[in-house]
């Protein structure tokens, strides 16, 4: 088959297309499932807390991936600016993971700790009165809004199903662990916890 049929033809094009792009795919996802390393906890690492979960479903709903990736790469001018590369162990409690492949912001996978949770706060009400050049939106609603306990705890129940360990306490405690909370806290929560739960050295 030469090049100028394929050319020619836009559908047979496109069918070739995606074939190509699903072997590449292919390639690089199946050998991840025999691989012990991106299936095991990263010393430390344990399933989010029903505070930071919620905080987590806010981030994946209001879309925060298209905008902050949470993979720092093995590369200097990475780890120098974000902090010690990713690994994939950090990963594991992650449904869906929040890899992301743009960076309109910084990258998140470090952030825990580096601002203080009033600094969050004001960020998420008003991005420029602490970062003046930022275009990142407000997102004043999240102040309003208040965390679903019961929506909380039947998630975790059903993370229980995908293997994440939470104890029959921590499930009963779920819903008064986030009694009272706004979803603006919660996600503050979530983020001061990013990259601070496993051990990693510096510069990767």
């Amino acid at each position: 088959m030469n090049h100028e049929k394929i050319e020619k033809n836009i559908g047979l094009m496109g069918v070739l297309i995606a074939v190509v792009i699903s072997i590449g795919g292919l390639v690089q996802i199946v050998p991840l499932y025999f691989q012990g390393v991106s299936q095991v906890a990263a010393p430390g690492v344990k399933p989010y807390e029903a505070l930071r979960l919620a905080g987590r479903e806010v981030y994946v709903r209001e879309g925060c991936y298209n905008c902050h990736s949470q993979m720092i790469r093995p590369f200097r001018s990475e780890t120098e600016r974000y902090g010690p590369y990713s690994l994939a162990g950090e990963s594991v409690y992650d449904h869906p993971f929040q890899f992301g492949s743009k960076r309109t912001g910084p990258d998140l996978a470090r952030v825990g700790g580096r601002y203080s949770d009033e600094w969050h706060r004001v960020h998420f009400m008003n991005p420029r009165d602490v970062v003046p050049e930022s275009n990142m939106p407000a997102y004043p609603w999240l102040a309003r809004n208040q965390v679903d306990g019961a929506l909380i705890e039947k998630k975790m129940r059903t993370l229980v199903k995908l293997g994440h360990p939470y104890t029959e306490e921590e499930l009963a405690g779920a819903a008064a662990a986030v009694a009272g909370k706004t979803e603006l806290e919660a996600l503050i929560a979530y983020l001061q916890g990013l990259g601070t739960n496993v051990a990693v050295k510096a510069g990767g």
